[in-house]
């Protein structure tokens, strides 16, 4: 019976640390478990924040693109504003002004020295004195600028672009320009040609100095466009007309010289060097006269215009 009884104990001894073993089992498995999902959540929560981080790099970035700004359409040169009727004879090194009238672009270069070396226009628009207020003297304002030399009594206020082609009267479309050549030679003659034209397009002034130190301008050269013909004009900042007596043409008509003569008339006898009753367009020059001649110039009837656009030696 005893013995019975020690087997009982035994049998029940078994089974209470098999069932405590299974429940220990169980809660180590549920534990494990329980650890599992949240290293998993964690991971996956983790996942999830790098692959929401990665798609916040790799999406690009826009930008609105801002309009560029005018100075840099003409790199190396500040952009500044100088009012038409500025009197100062100053300029600053190396800036670009608009020096149109109005609405007009004219863009005026000065070089580190402050000089005025380049004027440039898409397009010149001649002055509208039915629109515009211009005063009874033809011009936009009352006086020029004063830069330095043009106190000289034989050189002008001259513009790079005159007031009846659109252009203002500040120091930056301003030099000192030999009187003569202003009033009466190439300048004045370039000046009308494009006046009875009434456009012209692609300018170009090109300026040039004998130093670094003055503001007076040895030469111009000016390029400019009309009815699809190409122009060139260069000329010295002298008296054409003592280089006309130089040359032995003082009894000529002077260069570009509009004025009424005996010439007008049809005595072109000074000019016809062989006689043949028609002037060409080495004839014309030799004879101090600049290219084209225009359909109004006293000259044209005598030449030969091939295209028949109103313009000789373009």
């Amino acid at each position: 019976m005893q013995k019975k009884m020690n087997y009982l104990i035994i049998l029940l001894t078994t089974s209470f640390m098999v069932g405590c073993t299974s429940v220990e089992d169980v809660s180590t498995t549920e534990e494990k478990t329980d650890s599992q999902e949240v290293t998993i959540a964690n991971t996956n929560e983790k996942s999830e924040k790098e692959e929401t981080n990665t798609t916040v790099v790799d999406e690009p970035v826009v930008e609105d693109t801002p309009t560029q700004p005018t100075n840099e359409l003409f790199p190396g040169y500040k952009l500044i504003q100088v009012d038409g009727g500025d009197l100062s004879g100053y300029r600053e090194p190396s800036v670009v002004v608009d020096i149109g009238y109005g609405e007009r672009e004219y863009w005026a270069f000065t070089n580190e020295y402050g000089q005025l070396v380049r004027v440039i226009a898409d397009e010149i628009i001649i002055q509208d004195d039915s629109n515009e207020p211009v005063l009874s003297s033809g011009r936009y304002y009352s006086d020029e600028a004063k830069v330095p030399g043009v106190e000289s009594d034989i050189l002008d206020e001259g513009h790079i672009i005159a007031d009846s082609l659109g252009g203002v009267s500040n120091a930056y479309n301003i030099t000192p320009q030999e009187s003569t050549l202003n009033r009466h030679g190439d300048q004045a003659y370039m000046e009308d040609v494009i006046r009875s034209t009434g456009r012209a397009t692609k300018f170009e002034a090109i300026i040039t100095y004998p130093d670094t130190e003055t503001q007076i301008p040895s030469s111009y050269q000016y390029t400019y466009t009309l009815k699809g013909n190409e122009i060139v004009d260069t000329f010295d900042n002298v008296n054409p007309d003592e280089v006309n007596e130089s040359l032995g043409l003082t009894e000529r008509e002077p260069s570009g010289s509009t004025s009424t003569s005996s010439n007008q008339s049809g005595d072109i006898s000074s000019v016809d060097t062989n006689g043949n009753g028609q002037v060409t367009i080495k004839e014309a020059e030799d004879a101090g006269f600049s290219m084209p001649i225009m359909s109004d110039h006293w000259l044209y009837p005598y030449m030969r215009d091939n295209d028949n656009d109103g313009m000789v030696g373009e």
